[in-house]
Formats: structure tokens, sequence, C-alpha cells
């Protein structure tokens, strides 16, 4: 029989194996959390529209979600609006020292700098614009290649032998659509006609509606590749309507005229963040280049799956010829500004 004292004992041994089994988890935890502070910390501010537009914002977040999932990094996010400034969101970012702090499209650019001048050691970077502080660097794109592509996909479409292209403004960036669109029509197609038509405004669709009418009616063209914003929704719902083709750009939007859209040129937002954030973790938190471009090759641009057409085999053995050309620089867009 068991004696008061050696069940006491007893007792006591049993109480002291939980407490060690409880101190070594508490030690195992710190390490974890330990790990995890480790890995690079980016914080990313979006834009007034915010998660859930299906574009912009929403393929930027699938980027860092992508490089968190592969354990390279932890992030958060900010999404500006009447509580709160984008320049605020920069600063709270700031102020916690990550390790990157993003911003997306020139929306947020003034916001972006004077916090960036304020925190000359800290390291942002700028989607879709670039900046002259040293400590912003950016991604842009060399949105032409896949523009070429959409004039290849358009020059096999037209049955006129008579395209068009309807940007919102005439910008830089519009002119390099345009310019590229051009090119890859006229490298399948070298006596199509090629118009050119600029809104000057983003957010006008019955502007749009008219535009697009023109082209068709007075101008005879049976394919057009719109990027103009809401205008450029005002233009495809026409173009529908009075039968004829579109490309989209940006997102696939094949939604917005399922018989008129035959491919949309995008930009790949989500593949471009998560190749930078790589390239920052692989340089020890700094950016070979300041100004990063990238396109066909990168698999920042391209086109996305056709609609309401199909290529012959020789059509899709030029197009992929085409493609495998502008990638490798083979082939090389003239650009006129």
């Amino acid at each position: 029989m068991k004696t008061n004292k050696s069940r006491r004992a007893g007792l006591g041994l049993t109480i002291m194996i939980i407490l060690t089994v409880l101190i070594l988890g508490a030690c195992s935890a710190s390490n974890t959390t330990m790990s995890t502070d480790t890995r690079t910390r980016v914080g990313i501010v979006l834009t007034e529209v915010g998660l859930g537009d299906r574009s912009f914002n929403d393929a930027a977040f699938d980027g860092l979600v992508q490089a968190r999932d592969e354990k390279s990094i932890v992030f958060d996010y900010r999404e500006p609006g009447e509580n709160l400034t984008a320049e605020a969101a920069f600063e709270e970012f700031a102020e916690d020292k990550f390790d990157l702090i993003i911003g997306l499209s020139d929306t947020v650019q003034a916001d972006m700098e004077k916090v960036a001048a304020q925190y000359p050691d800290q390291q942002f970077l700028m989607i879709d614009s670039q900046s002259e502080l040293p400590n912003i660097a950016s991604i842009s794109f060399r949105a032409e290649e896949g523009s070429y592509l959409a004039g290849v996909i358009a020059a096999m479409a037209t049955t006129e032998n008579h395209v068009g292209f309807l940007g919102g403004m005439e910008i830089p960036v519009l002119r390099d659509f345009e310019q590229g669109f051009e090119q890859g029509v006229l490298a399948v197609k070298p006596d199509a006609t090629v118009d050119a038509v600029y809104a000057g405004d983003f957010g006008n669709a019955n502007l749009g509606e008219q535009l697009a009418a023109q082209m068709i009616q007075d101008k005879g063209a049976d394919v057009i590749y719109v990027a103009a914003g809401l205008t450029g929704v005002g233009a495809l719902t026409e173009i529908q309507k009075l039968g004829k083709y579109a490309i989209g750009v940006d997102t696939d939007q094949f939604f917005l005229a399922e018989k008129a859209i035959l491919t949309s040129m995008l930009k790949n937002v989500d593949v471009s963040i998560y190749n930078a954030v790589n390239t920052f973790i692989r340089n020890n938190h700094t950016f070979p280049q300041k100004e990063i471009v990238e396109g066909l090759a990168e698999n920042a641009v391209g086109l996305t799956a056709l609609h309401n057409i199909t290529l012959s085999d020789e059509q899709q053995k030029t197009f992929e010829d085409l493609k495998a050309k502008i990638s490798s620089g083979q082939i090389k867009i003239t650009l006129d500004q």
C-alpha cells in the first residue's frame, strides 16, 4: 500500500512533467513566432475602389497572396476611403517599419511621395506609374506587346480589311497601345486600314457609343480595339449592337459584350507584383532596378482566351510564331511619342 508521502511525491512529479511540457510548448510557439517575424513584411495601399473590383485591386492582392502562401512574406493591406486617406495608410505602414510598401496606380502617387520623402530609408513600390524619389521603385508594362497580339487577332477577324483603335485620352501609355495594335494588324494584313480615335474622356459611356458608331458606320471598321475606361464600356455595347467585333482591355471584358468580344488584352498585375516581391527578397530587400518594365516574356501582359472566333491551324501557327518573336525581342515594336 502506498503511503501519503509516496502519493504526494508522485503527484509532485506529475505536476513537474506537465509544467515542463507547457514550458517547452511555449518555447516552441515563441520560436515559431520568431520564424514568422523573419519573413519579409509587405504592406499594400489599394485604390479607393478597393477589393472586389475583379480587376486592378484584386489582381494585386492575389499576387501577394501567392507569395504569402509560398511562405516568403507576410502582408497587410489598406483600403483608402472616408475614414482613411491614402497618405495616412502609407504613413501607418512606414511607422510600423514594413520592409516594402506598395501603392497602386498614379491615383495614390502624390500621397506615397509625401510619405516617402519623410521616410527616406523606407522602400516603396509604385505600380503603373513612376517617381523621381530614390526610395520609390516602379513597375510599368510593355502594353504595346499585348496590343500587338490584339492587332494580330483583329487582322485575322476582319472581313472588311478595316479595323480601329478607340482610346480614352491621347496620353503616352495609350499611344503605346495604339502603335502596338497597328503594327500587329499590319504584320498579318499589310494592306489593312487602321483608324485611331481618342475620346478625350475616360468616363463618358454615351460618347463611347457615338464614337464606336461613327467608326463602324462612317468609316467602315468591323473590329475595334477599345481602351477607354467607362467610355469604352459604352463603345463595347454599341459595337455589339451593330453586330461587329471588339477587343477589350485590362480585364476579360467578355461579360460586357458577349457577342462582340474576341479577346481582351491583360496587364497581369498579380504576376508582376509576385515577381517584384521575390526580386526584392532575393536582393536583400533592395531592387536591382529602380524602374521595372515587364511584358510578354515575363507574362506581365497577354491576351485572354478567344471568343467568337476560331483560328485555322495556319492562323494559330502565325499567332504563336509572332508571339514568340515578340517575347524574344526578335520583333521590335516602334514607339513614337
